[in-house]
């Protein structure tokens, strides 16, 4: 019912992914886009009145080294990321990591400025600007999302393993000789 364009996926051939969930759900997202556009491997959803639509762009990422072919610009969105990636307190880095570190400090008799004063902003900040700078990425050799962005002339960036509509030498053959009647 969905006619889907674009997915953002794990990348189903990332050589390093260790995590069933990840390269599970990466090889499943392949192979529905690739699926979709069929008309003959599921009738039943013809005879339901569902015609096929292929996804026509794919940006897989990877936790580790990977083909990068595109770069994205993510400067206007990374406090979406943040706040997504906080709302998540059920796995580590998001949540309450940052409160916790805080606390953890202060009972120390001790503080790290960038983590602020309240809950909240020791959250965001703790995600932003030590998950996100250094601590996720760099231990697999990966450059974190500011050094990536840095590299390009971008605040912020991510990369992706993308896979478009090809190109077509029809179109562009017509484009390059085509003369008028």
């Amino acid at each position: 019912m969905l006619k889907v364009d674009t997915v953002i996926s794990y990348d189903p051939w990332a050589i390093y992914e260790e995590n069933p969930d990840h390269y599970v759900t990466a090889k499943m997202v392949e192979a529905a886009c690739w699926m979709a556009g069929m008309s003959k491997d599921y009738p039943e959803q013809l005879e339901a009145g569902l015609e096929p639509h292929g996804v026509q762009e794919k940006y897989y990422f990877a936790r580790g080294p990977q083909l990068v072919n595109r770069i994205v610009d993510i400067s206007p969105y990374i406090d979406q990321k943040v706040a997504a990636n906080v709302a998540i307190v059920t796995q580590w880095p998001g949540g309450n990591n940052g409160a916790r570190l805080r606390q953890q400090l202060a009972a120390k008799g001790k503080r790290l400025p960038i983590l602020g004063d309240d809950d909240d902003t020791a959250n965001r900040q703790y995600f932003k600007h030590i998950v996100l700078d250094f601590d996720s990425k760099a231990l697999r050799g990966v450059p974190s999302d500011q050094e990536l962005g840095q590299k390009y002339g971008l605040e912020w960036a991510e990369a992706f393993h993308y896979i478009g509509p090809p190109a077509s030498k029809l179109d562009q053959y017509i484009a390059e000789h085509q003369e008028p009647l």
